[in-house]
């Protein structure tokens, strides 16, 4: 009888190991499935897609810290090229300063307001003058803000007789904004100025 209770015990003690087995390893399973549960749920919620030209394009979701540099130079390359990018005709620069206008503060529309009053953009539409930008730089600092900014470029006014050539060179600051459609870096330039705009070279067309 002593030997059929121990035997009953050994196997209970063998049935109740096993169980705590089965338990634990459940349980291990079940933290696992969550874990990748979450981790797949996190990747998915990362992925973004964007319509370009009727089209789907998948994108990864980032932190705006890790894409400052880019955005901030591609906010001065596009603000410039709105504002200095002008055609002999009056809507096509009201719609480039426009665009222009909505990336920076009033210091921009000083200096538009300076070169209207001026009668520049009269001058270009009269002599059917056209006048483009190429950015070849942007220096940046990100250490403080608002951020600080060189622009070094290169426009050209493309007259009926001749071509000029002029080096051009601006600096500014750039403060954080909310994004809209008119402002999607959310940055605004502010402080700007033209610090160097010199001829280069004259060519005969």
């Amino acid at each position: 009888m002593f030997k059929q209770m121990k035997n009953i015990d050994s196997a209970f003690k063998y049935v109740r190991g096993f169980t705590m087995i089965v338990i634990i390893t459940s349980i291990a399973l079940c933290v696992y499935a969550l874990h990748r549960s979450f981790k797949l749920v996190s990747e998915i919620q990362a992925k973004i897609y964007i319509l370009a030209n009727g089209k789907a394009l998948e994108a990864y979701a980032s932190e705006r810290k890790d894409n400052i540099p880019v955005e901030a130079k591609d906010h001065v390359k596009t603000f410039h090229n709105f504002f200095f990018t002008l055609d002999p005709d009056e809507k096509v620069i009201q719609a480039n300063v426009t665009k222009a206008l909505y990336l920076a503060d009033a210091s921009a529309k000083r200096q538009y307001d300076n070169l209207k009053e001026s009668g520049y953009y009269t001058s270009l539409i009269s002599g059917n003058i056209s006048q483009s930008i190429s950015v070849d730089s942007v220096s940046l600092d990100i250490n403080q803000s608002p951020y600080y900014f060189r622009c070094f470029a290169t426009q050209k006014i493309i007259r009926t007789t001749s071509i000029v050539t002029r080096s051009l060179v601006t600096e500014g600051g750039l403060r954080n904004v909310s994004r809209s459609d008119n402002n999607p870096h959310g940055f605004l330039i502010e402080r700007w100025e033209t610090i160097k705009n010199k001829d280069l070279k004259t060519e005969n067309r």
